[in-house]
């Protein structure tokens, strides 16, 4: 059996549950902060979640997860069978991740979390994310899944990043990044799905706890 560990709130971590869902994976889930404890540490290198237990072996970092999952239970494939198109897919995940998402994340403090962030950090991320975004909307094709007209792990990915780097850029910039494409429409249409809403519930009951979780002294 796999349990899931981390906590409902982190995108990272509905990405990949929404990849068990899909999967229709059996697993199970448990709660665990990134407090930089000991415990945490012996799992994690990083200190990070999500991860994985299977039995007695921990598996780190979101995209091994979903990887491994595709590897593990093929019966409900979330990569396009041929290599190139499965590429693709892989390719328009790792954007979002490393030049949408990440570079987003340095404004989370103070968009999400009642921290402040410099104006220079402010500004270079501006800049930054003006040009990602404008090279993501080559690749993203939203017809209507992100990668084109199947669902597959770059919409579990997509589904939960890109409201994030949205809801920051407009909390700090005063405009979504993101508004110029069918975000909005694309999360709507992935609303649908009954995976979807079983997380969306977990994520807004967990999103007071990680609140009182990021603001403790």
């Amino acid at each position: 059996m796999i349990t899931l560990c981390g906590f409902a709130a982190s995108n990272y971590y509905n990405k990949v549950k929404l990849a068990l869902m899909e999967k229709a994976v059996a697993f199970d889930e448990k709660l665990v902060w990134t407090d930089r404890s000991a415990a945490l540490y012996e799992k994690s290198p990083l200190g990070k979640i999500p991860y994985f237990e299977i039995g007695d072996q921990v598996l780190v970092e979101s995209q091994a997860l979903v990887e491994y999952l595709e590897d593990a239970y093929p019966q409900k494939p979330l990569l396009p069978a041929d290599p190139l198109a499965a590429a693709k897919v892989r390719e328009l995940t790792q954007f979002i991740e490393l030049h949408l998402e990440l570079v987003a994340r340095e404004l989370f403090p103070e968009a999400f979390f009642g921290g402040k962030v410099s104006d220079e950090t402010k500004l270079r991320v501006q800049k930054t994310l003006k040009r990602n975004v404008a090279g993501f909307a080559k690749l993203a094709k939203f017809a209507p899944y992100v990668a084109g007209e199947e669902f597959t792990l770059a919409d579990c990915a997509a589904l939960y990043h890109l409201p994030m780097v949205g809801s920051a850029t407009k909390v700090i910039y005063g405009e979504d990044m993101l508004a110029d494409l069918p975000v909005r429409d694309y999360v709507k249409m992935m609303g649908q799905r009954e995976t979807v809403q079983k997380i969306d519930v977990d994520r807004k009951a967990n999103r007071e706890q990680l609140m009182q979780f990021a603001t403790r002294k």
